[in-house]
């Protein structure tokens, strides 16, 4: 049973999450996370150091929200190829399942913590190696089993889906068109079943 005070600080992290993944760690007032939570200046450095804590917190929160659903997604299936179209069918709706977190959190705050939060830009880049890493250990039981043919290392493949990906995403993003992403999709779905299906 969790304390008061723990549920106090699930409830912050929460609730804040989304603001600083719209509005970025410098766009983000304590106004905005006072009037975001209901509570005080005063509650909320209480139950954190400072803003950057604050914003770490939520960073992780989102951070572990989408590692958690990438898992899910690449449990689902029965080999290399059926876990790596159930990736692509997640990311052609990637936009529904950001909506809540404002936005994907590794674009906003990869790119927001840059110059500003050295803490959160490497956070951002540690979920990004997280992520590479579990869609090259699928790509590696592929061509262990048999299934995939890859012309690089799994490793290396993973990061050029990715960045494939990310960048849809991030165009989606700035233009407000989701082709960029559902194009990009299809894209991979043809570049795994005619360039690494054996």
């Amino acid at each position: 049973m969790s304390t008061k005070a723990e549920r106090t600080t699930a409830y912050i992290i929460e609730t804040v999450a989304p603001v600083f993944n719209k509005h970025g760690y410098v766009g983000t007032s304590m106004s905005d996370l006072t009037e975001a939570t209901g509570l005080t200046k005063g509650a909320l450095y209480g139950n954190f150091e400072n803003k950057e804590a604050l914003a770490l917190s939520a960073f992780q929160f989102n951070s572990t929200k989408l590692l958690d659903e990438i898992d899910t997604v690449l449990a689902t299936g029965e080999n290399a190829m059926e876990k790596l179209f159930s990736l692509t069918n997640f990311y052609r709706n990637y936009d529904d399942f950001t909506v809540d977190m404002g936005g994907c959190p590794i674009l906003n705050v990869g790119v927001d913590a840059q110059y500003n939060n050295k803490l959160l830009s490497a956070a951002a880049k540690e979920t990004i190696k997280a992520l590479e890493g579990k869609i090259a250990l699928v790509l590696e039981n592929g061509v262990n089993n048999g299934e995939l043919k890859l012309p690089v290392t799994p490793l290396q493949f993973a990061k050029q889906l990715y960045t494939m990906v990310q960048g849809a995403i991030a165009m989606a993003t700035m233009t407000k068109d989701r082709k960029y992403l559902v194009n990009t999709v299809a894209y991979l779905e043809q570049l795994i079943k005619k360039e690494i299906r054996k």
